[in-house]
């Protein structure tokens, strides 16, 4: 059993992206399989999908394995039961920017709202799981402003643009996913305590997780 503790955890922030590949076939399988003419990817290296048609890709941070020269694999990635691809793009990311003063992280969304399918004929009401919340997280930072982690989550915040953001454990499992920055960079704190600045990263798609 893997057990993970909330220490020495390395948190990298996307410090770029690279231009789009268009993505022509993505298939149903244990892991899908991305057909992308020449792309250019390596095994390891974490992608942007924007994905129309298989939904249940679109904004997903993926990690790169079985590469040929035009198909990569999703890893981990079961798309079996997902929808039709039709269309859509890749872009590689760069974790290039370690956030190195986290104090406290947060996790909440993933909720599930539920529909209600009753009928006139049913004696019990009956209900079925609609959309879940996205997923967020809260951080809690010393206010450092030489922090390079800090200044460009708060750049991303400032310019309302999507940062790609990788949890790594001293286990090695890793969380990865892209979302939507809010970042101040105001302080706060109480008497005679560490100065520190709140950060929230609310999911722009389903996070991945991997063991290693």
């Amino acid at each position: 059993m893997a057990v993970s503790k909330w220490s020495n955890v390395a948190v990298a922030v996307q410090s770029a992206i690279a231009s789009a590949k268009t993505i022509t076939a993505i298939t149903k399988a244990s892991e899908g399989v991305v057909t992308a003419a020449s792309h250019g990817y390596s095994n390891g290296d974490y992608v942007l999908l924007a994905i129309q048609g298989m939904y249940q890709l679109d904004g997903v941070v993926a990690r790169v394995s079985g590469v040929t020269t035009d198909t990569f694999e999703l890893e981990g990635l079961d798309t079996t039961l997902f929808e039709t691809f039709t269309s859509g793009t890749a872009q590689e990311i760069t974790f290039g920017t370690s956030l190195t003063t986290a104090t406290t992280v947060n996790a909440s969304g993933g909720d599930f709202d539920f529909i209600d399918v009753t009928t006139i004929h049913d004696n019990v009401k009956k209900q079925i799981p609609g959309l879940p919340s996205p997923g967020t997280f809260t951080m809690d930072l010393m206010w450092d402003l030489a922090d390079a982690g800090l200044i460009a989550l708060k750049a991303a915040s400032d310019n309302q643009a999507q940062r790609a953001v990788r949890f790594t454990f001293a286990n090695g499992q890793k969380v990865v996913f892209n979302g939507y920055v809010g970042a101040s960079g105001l302080p706060t704190g109480g008497a005679q305590d560490v100065v520190k600045t709140s950060v929230v990263i609310t999911m722009f798609g389903k996070p991945q997780v991997y063991a290693s």
